[in-house]
This record gives C-alpha cells, structure tokens and sequence, in this order.
C-alpha cells in the first residue's frame, strides 16, 4: 500500500481509502445509469442480441466514467486527486475536446 501512495501522492490512510470508495461508487453507478439510459431509448437485454447490448453499454460508459469520476472525488474531498486523474482519462479517450484549453506558461 505504501508504493500505492506514493505513486499516488497520498499521505494518509484514510484518503487512499476514501479514493478506493469514490472508485467503488463511480464504477457501479455508472454502468447503472448507462444501462437507464440505455432502457429509456428501448435498448434492453431481453431485445438486443448480447454482444450489440454489452457493446453499446461500453461506449456509453466510457465517456461517463470520467467526468462521473471527477464529481464524486469533488464531493468526496479528493479533487486535488481525481480531476487531474480524470483529465488525463479523458485526453487518453481522445475527448479532450471537452476540456478546456490549458494555460502554457
């Protein structure tokens, strides 16, 4: 745990468990709302063969995970961890468009 935090840059205990909690929460709320959402445009596992469904299901979670990710750390008081963390997320799904453009120094 220790190499964990310190890649990480965490100091304490509590906040690498708090980090573990917001990805616990953010994953399975996640595929919970992709799959609502999913439902809402009548996409359903009983009418959708199971590889378009689990598919469909990915590319929407995928885009929704980051930004997810980013305000449940906020509300769990670990922005200064997660919003970098999911930034690069992002620019690595080639989504930076989303993003702001950064300040060069």
């Amino acid at each position: 745990m220790n190499k964990l935090k310190q890649r990480w840059g965490i100091s304490s205990n509590f906040d690498l468990v708090i980090i573990f909690i917001v990805f616990a929460i953010n994953g399975s709320l996640s595929a919970k709302i992709s799959s609502f959402l999913m439902g809402l445009i009548g996409i359903t596992y009983e009418n959708t063969h199971w590889f378009i469904y689990y598919f469909i299901l990915f590319v929407l979670v995928l885009p929704l995970y980051p930004f997810m990710l980013m305000g449940f750390g906020y509300l769990f008081g670990q922005s200064k961890f997660f919003f970098p963390f999911g930034k690069r997320m992002i620019r690595s799904m080639r989504l930076g468009f989303l993003l702001p453009k950064e300040k060069q120094q």
